[in-house]
């Protein structure tokens, strides 16, 4: 006879007429002006208060993702609020759709390569050695590595991991592995390919203890407040008619048909 399913539950929050509770912590009572945003968002993503040290960390980590200039999220999310300006809430969600394994996302992908690398029964060194010459055979790129905006080095992943290595508690196992991988990476390619910034920030949420599947949270978290910021500067200095201008003319038409876009071909 099967066992009777168990009833699902959740820790995160509670209420009750005359309180709120965030896991065991009263909102109003404990929290509310004595606890910081960041602290708050850890503690009900991974059920443990951190410490001062893990807040630098952690702080340093958002922040260094939240903004990149007008990239393919922030494009999204000024042409979207172009269309929908009653609803902010509609570009900022459109710009968060792009958050993937090609920008920003890829924080995820790079911790899944370290962790598989801090686990192989090869050891890192054979392991790392292992995977970049599988990457190069699949023409696929290394996650965590190369940033066409910065060379020869991303100045945000010299100095995450610099802040990770200052933490005194951290193991050093997601540290030591970016490095090795990086070792290898620039041996297998002839010259310096740099760490760049979402493959730091992977390292660090792993030293932080944040599993690989839920990393890309928390570059929703940071690049969320990014495009928040984008919308308010469309509402100042609008670019989305000019974006959208720039494509229909630079981006030509190829056909039969008669328009002012047409290919010169």
């Amino acid at each position: 006879m099967s066992k009777p399913m168990e009833k699902p539950y959740t820790e995160l929050c509670t209420h009750s007429l005359t309180s709120i509770h965030y896991r065991n912590e009263n909102l109003t009572e404990d929290i509310l002006g004595k606890r910081g945003f960041t602290e708050v968002v850890f503690a009900q993503i991974l059920g443990r208060w951190p410490d001062a040290d893990d807040i630098r960390v952690l702080d340093a980590a958002l922040i260094a993702i939240m903004e990149h200039g007008l990239t393919p999220s922030a494009i999204a999310t000024r042409l979207v609020y172009m269309s929908s300006p009653e609803n902010l809430q509609s570009g900022v969600a459109a710009g968060l759709l792009a958050v993937g394994s090609q920008f920003v996302g890829t924080v995820e992908n790079s911790a899944i390569l370290l962790k598989q690398l801090i686990d192989s029964p090869l050891g890192v060194e054979a392991a790392a050695r292992a995977a970049v010459r599988q990457y190069r055979e699949d023409r696929k790129p290394i996650p965590g590595f190369g940033q066409h905006m910065h060379k020869p080095d991303d100045p945000r992943a010299a100095k995450l991991l610099a802040i990770g290595r200052e933490h005194p508690r951290f193991e050093g196992r997601y540290l030591a592995a970016i490095q090795i991988l990086s070792r290898e990476v620039d041996a297998a390619f002839g010259k310096h390919i740099t760490i760049n910034a979402t493959g730091a920030v992977g390292t660090l949420l792993g030293e932080l203890g944040v599993p690989p599947v839920l990393m890309r949270g928390f570059s929703v978290i940071s690049r969320a407040a990014g495009l928040v910021a984008h919308v308010a500067e469309e509402q100042r200095v609008p670019t989305a008619r000019f974006i959208w201008d720039l494509v229909d003319h630079e981006v030509p038409y190829r056909g039969t048909g008669e328009g002012h876009n047409r290919s010169g071909e």
